[in-house]
């Protein structure tokens, strides 16, 4: 039987389902009001950050780098704009399959692709990776047309940098390469991370790298609105870059290319200076390379070329490599004696033709019957300084040259300088470990004396020498940057010069050196080189000898190229007010008066006279040390 409720207890009923869905209702919307709540009140601030981030992005804006210029203004390194193709890996799901894609409607060779890998590998923190360089016009608008197909690889505007010049004056130029992990530790370390956001490259070689606070610049920023696809729609504000200083060398760029040219292909290096400022007029390593191998990233095959050559173009021999002084040692043995009182300037020694010694002899190139100091350097006496040397001692010879640099770093504006070997007691002892080889020989101070043993300097100690000698005693600390230019105002920052020390001597003692080496070139060792001169040159030709032949007699044709001696000289002119001062060596290039002095005769021409020769200078085939 069918049992019947009240209305009443319907309506009652009724009642309590609504108050219980009311109550949920109330509840629920008492949960989203307090979420609400959180959000918008205790959280607004987190969230509207965020949600600007989603719709504002902060880009940087990469500085313009500084130029390099020679002393007139002639562009070295500069930068040009052309356009990259760009795939950022995070937005890009099957980076492969992009590019493949890509490769059809743009050129993508092999090379570019090794070359991405190269840098996706060795390189963190980067919003897109080029996977094409230097597209024309043509290339850009096929993509652009094509661009919805690729999303997360854009067309890129930037900056390259340039060396007009090629392989003249790579070595001092150095040059600029992708930033990889090494350089990123060394820019955190520096705290500079902000201001390499969004730069791609850095110096990593010479000036480039030397000077690369100066030229980087400081980077700006852009706030860009974007849509949901990461696109820049809108620009909210922007904070410009700040271009990086310019360079202006104190380098003569046309005497450097003169005097790379005089090696022909000869291997060795120049330094030439101006003697009243230090300022480095040519700096030259032969052979050299081309500094724009670098920029996009040197391909395997040019490095290993680079790398495996015999030659060893990368390396800079003028800062780098140490060479014995060989003869070229003589003018300053000569004032070491004058000023320690061992020698006066027309006193005549016994020259033999030997010198005895703990019953060694040491033998010269002829008997000259006596010689006076001027007359020791004019025909390169190496009895005279065998005798010299003996007198001085091994503390008297190092404590007078370490004055003129000798066997000390210079501080030129270069990384990669080598201190060279300065000989002496002390040096010996920290350089050996067995207590034999710990003592000094006398022996070993004899062949000091005439610039071989363990002497061991490098090109730029050498000019810098001679360029104190060519001043009256003043040693610079040589440079190669001249001004710091202000890209945005053209203020000019001199790089003042620095006087490392006057070396006290006495200015008779430094006339009759000076005079002997004037000589050298009229009538001794490198009248050959400068025969009909227009102008006055001291000089001293040197041989640097490169293995010890243990007493047999040297015969250059009988002996292998690269272990003949090296061909050194060291000049100043005009004698009577020097404006140069320089060192020359040609690797395996036999006496002095050979292959050295024919190419300062030809540098001398141009800096004094204007004269530009039309083939790198002749070898002599016959000569004097």
């Amino acid at each position: 039987m069918t049992e019947f409720r009240s209305p009443d207890e319907e309506i009652e009923g009724f009642r309590a389902r609504v108050l219980v869905a009311l109550l949920f209702i109330l509840a629920c919307f008492a949960v989203l009001g307090g979420r609400f709540y959180y959000l918008q009140v205790e959280r607004h601030e987190y969230l509207h950050t965020r949600a600007e981030d989603n719709r504002i992005a902060l880009l940087p804006v990469v500085p313009n780098r500084g130029q390099i210029v020679d002393r007139n203004g002639v562009p070295l390194a500069r930068n040009y704009a052309a356009y990259t193709l760009e795939i950022n890996p995070s937005r890009v799901r099957r980076v492969d399959e992009t590019i493949d894609a890509l490769s059809e409607i743009i050129d993508i060779q092999p090379r570019d692709r090794r070359r991405f890998r190269k840098i996706l590998e060795e390189s963190r923190n980067f919003d897109s990776v080029p996977i094409r360089t230097r597209l024309t016009d043509e290339e850009v608008a096929r993509f652009v047309g094509q661009r919805y197909r690729f999303p997360g690889v854009e067309v890129q505007a930037r900056l390259f940098r340039d060396y007009p010049l090629g392989e003249v004056g790579a070595h001092l130029i150095g040059y600029i390469g992708r930033i990889n992990e090494r350089d990123l530790q060394r820019i955190e370390e520096r705290g500079q991370t902000a201001n390499y956001r969004g730069s791609d490259y850095i110096g990593k070689a010479g000036l480039e790298l030397t000077y690369e606070d100066a030229l980087h610049g400081t980077t700006g920023f852009e706030q860009v609105e974007v849509n949901a696809g990461g696109r820049a729609v809108r620009l909210l504000a922007r904070q410009p870059s700040t271009p990086g200083n310019d360079l202006q060398l104190t380098l003569d760029i046309e005497l450097q290319k003169v005097a790379e040219a005089a090696f022909g292909t000869r291997r060795g290096a120049l330094v030439a200076i101006d003697p009243n400022t230090g300022g480095v007029l040519a700096l030259v390593s032969m052979p050299g390379y081309d500094p724009n191998l670098f920029v996009d990233g040197i391909s395997t095959q040019d490095w290993q070329a680079l790398n495996d050559s015999p030659d060893h173009p990368m390396l800079n021999r003028a800062i780098y490599s140490t060479y014995p002084p060989g003869s070229t040692f003589k003018p300053f043995m000569a004032l070491a004696g004058l000023e320690a009182g061992k020698r006066q300037i027309n006193q005549r020694m016994p020259d033999p033709g030997f010198f005895m010694f703990g019953g060694h002899r040491f033998m010269d190139h002829r008997a000259r019957g006596t010689v006076d100091m001027h007359e020791s350097i004019v025909v390169s006496s190496n009895t005279y300084y065998y005798q010299l040397a003996n007198d001085l001692g091994i503390d008297g010879i190092a404590g007078f040259m370490r004055q003129f640099g000798l066997g000390t770093r210079t501080g030129i504006d270069l990384p990669g300088e080598a201190e060279g070997v300065l000989p002496s007691p002390e040096w010996k002892r920290t350089r050996f470990r067995q207590p034999e080889q710990q003592r000094w020989y006398g022996g070993e101070t004899i062949s000091v004396g005439i610039g071989q043993g363990y002497n061991a300097y490098t090109l730029l100690q050498l000019a810098n020498a001679t360029a104190a000698l060519a001043n009256g005693g003043v040693l610079f600390r040589p440079h190669l940057v001249g001004h710091l230019v202000n890209a945005q105002t053209d203020e000019r920052i001199p790089v003042a010069a620095e006087p490392v020390r006057q070396i006290p001597m006495r200015a008779e003692n430094i006339a009759a050196v000076r005079r002997a080496m004037v000589e050298v070139n009229k009538s001794g060792t490198g009248a050959r080189a400068f025969a009909g001169a227009a102008y006055g040159v001291a000089g001293k030709t040197g041989t640097a000898q490169v293995f010890s032949l243990r007493g047999q007699r040297y015969e250059e044709g009988k002996v292998a190229e690269r272990l003949r001696d090296h061909s050194v000289f060291v000049a100043f002119a005009p004698a009577e007010a020097p404006t140069i001062a320089m060192a020359v060596l040609v690797e395996n290039g036999g006496f002095g008066s050979q292959a050295a002095a024919p190419i300062a005769r030809q540098v001398l021409d141009f800096h004094l006279l204007g004269t530009r020769p039309n083939q790198p200078a002749p070898q002599d085939e016959e000569g004097e040390e």
